[in-house]
């Protein structure tokens, strides 16, 4: 076995993890290294931009019906079980393990240590091993990078283990597909196979924190985008996607924190990555230029196309996959936080695009409203989205992330409401969707009036104006806000058809009220208050 890096001991991969008998094992490599393997092994190559190109393979999403969590002594009282947290037993978890290691003996491994969290109190060192070197690219991308001189002692508390070509068999291994992510909380592993899309790399690691943080340190973890203000305000932007949170969250006046994980300890906000991981369909300098400029040499595109006969990506191209992806260091961004910490926030955003236009712009949520949407988590689908949408439809996702949840969802209501009473917070529900009637009748409310409502926000302009509430959802609608026409901030009064309005409003009323039955067995009285009010 040869060694190449100056850092890092193979005995520490026999030692902590069994693996053995490798041909290469290649420490810490620089971005530079691992582009190069990449190409020399035909498996990417460079943009005319200095980016790395690759493809993913048969997977170009994640595979939440094939990710497991590991039932023991640990998990088996705490973990919220059922469709997104499946159970897989240790002796499965030992026995597939023991067929990846033998899978890996004679071949190369890359091996990445790094961590997470921003905030030292809640560090969390992570050692990545790799089959492909633009796997390992990925994890330098996305986690926080080490100091030369942590490296040089650096002890893992979690390791990784990913080997896209091995490939499971169901009937031994107990999986659904020849796919896998498995998390074993006890032993501090997550062992990923079977697929090269190297989302579920991070989202694993967002799964084991959103147990750890809150479970062991009274953290709130969330999914979410964050920045701050010149004065030091925190902003947190939660949203599932089309709602705008990459988007909203880019403010040339606000430095930017993270674009999607983060926890919210004692004092502070803190990343838990060192990377952004954007969608690029349809990419543009004008729509995104943030995004697009970070697309340079260290950056990892997935699945994209080109132009003929060019190395010039074409982001409109979805030959391979509407999901096309770059990571990129979060440093390839100009306006960040470095550290990527901050205060507790000021401010707290749900982004929801309705679609169903009966939302308003902005509204001021009360404590028990804003635990009461956190768990809904609502935006709605349009046509062209995915395929076989034509129709608007709903779409909740518990905390705006339920496919990371390892614990129930009223755990991270109870937890955000628990920091809500603890802190001068305003929470504000933005409706980025539909307005003057649905999807196809009404339009798109105006990029620019939403970010006039979130800096008003921001700047405390809404603080000392008037006030009405929506008789259905019980929002509070502010009745005028600097640069945004008062006409339109309460969304009634743009629709023709008065009639028409209320009565979608209770079909969206009636749809929260479905979605959130699988809670109330759960959830406080005071969150259960807030539900919208279906008129007859």
């Amino acid at each position: 076995m040869n060694e190449f890096g100056k850092r890092g001991s193979n005995t520490n991969l026999k030692e902590s993890l069994g693996l053995d008998h490798l041909e290469n094992v290649f420490w810490n490599l620089s971005p530079a290294e691992l582009v190069e393997d990449t190409i020399l092994l035909g498996q990417g190559l460079l943009t005319d931009t200095g980016a790395l190109a690759v493809e993913t393979g048969t997977f170009t999403g994640r595979s939440p019906k094939d990710r497991f969590v590991v039932c023991d002594d640990k998990t088996e009282n705490t973990v919220w079980w059922g469709d997104i947290n499946k159970k897989f037993s240790p002796e499965r978890f030992d026995a597939l393990y023991d067929r990846m290691r033998a899978y890996l003996i004679g071949k190369d491994l890359y091996v990445r240590d790094s961590y997470a969290c921003a905030d030292d109190k809640y560090r969390m060192n992570i050692r990545v091993c790799t089959e492909f070197p633009w796997s390992n690219m990925f994890a330098s991308n996305m986690f926080l990078r080490p100091t030369n001189e942590e490296i040089e002692n650096f002890q893992p508390e979690w390791h990784i283990v990913c080997a896209p070509n091995f490939m499971a068999d169901p009937e031994l291994d107990g999986t659904r597909q020849e796919n896998f992510a498995i998390i074993n909380f006890t032993k501090k592993m997550i062992i990923i196979g079977g697929t090269g899309y190297t989302g579920e790399i991070k989202k694993g690691i967002f799964s084991v924190l959103n147990f750890v943080l809150p479970h062991e340190h009274k953290v709130l973890s969330m999914h979410c985008s964050a920045n701050v203000g010149k004065d030091g305000d925190t902003a947190v932007f939660f949203g599932l996607s089309g709602t705008g949170k990459t988007t909203l969250s880019s403010d040339p006046n606000r430095r930017l924190i993270g674009d999607d994980e983060h926890g919210w300890g004692e004092n502070s906000v803190f990343n838990f990555e060192g990377g952004c991981y954007a969608k690029t369909i349809d990419l543009s300098q004008e729509k995104e230029p943030q995004i697009y400029n970070a697309i340079k040499f260290g950056a990892i595109l997935e699945n994209i196309g080109f132009l003929p006969d060019s190395s010039t990506p074409d982001y409109s191209d979805s030959t391979i996959t509407e999901n096309t992806r770059v990571s990129y260091p979060i440093d390839h961004i100009d306006n960040v936080m470095k550290p990527s910490i901050a205060g507790i926030p000021k401010n707290i955003f749900f982004l929801t695009c309705d679609a169903f236009g009966v939302l308003p712009p902005i509204s001021k949520l009360t404590k028990e409203q804003a635990m009461y949407h956190f768990i809904s988590g609502y935006t709605a689908k349009v046509a062209g989205t995915e395929a076989g949408i034509t129709e608007p439809q709903t779409a909740f996702s518990a905390c705006f992330g339920a496919p990371f949840l390892p614990l129930h969802p009223t755990t991270y209501a109870e937890m955000l409401g628990q920091k809500l009473e603890e802190s001068e917070v305003n929470v504000w529900l933005v409706n980025t969707g539909w307005s003057g009637g649905s999807y196809g009748v009404g339009s798109r409310i105006k990029l620019k009036y939403t970010r006039a409502m979130i800096t008003a926000a921001l700047n405390g302009e809404l603080n000392n104006v008037e006030y009405m509430q929506d008789e259905i959802f019980g929002l509070n609608m502010p009745t005028t806000c600097p640069d945004v026409p008062d006409e339109i901030l309460d969304p009634k009064n743009t629709w023709t058809d008065k009639s028409a309005f209320d009565k979608k409003a209770n079909e969206l009323a009636a749809a929260f009220v479905n979605s959130f039955k699988k809670y109330e067995n759960v959830a406080s009285p005071e969150i259960l208050s807030a539900a919208p009010k279906v008129l007859v």
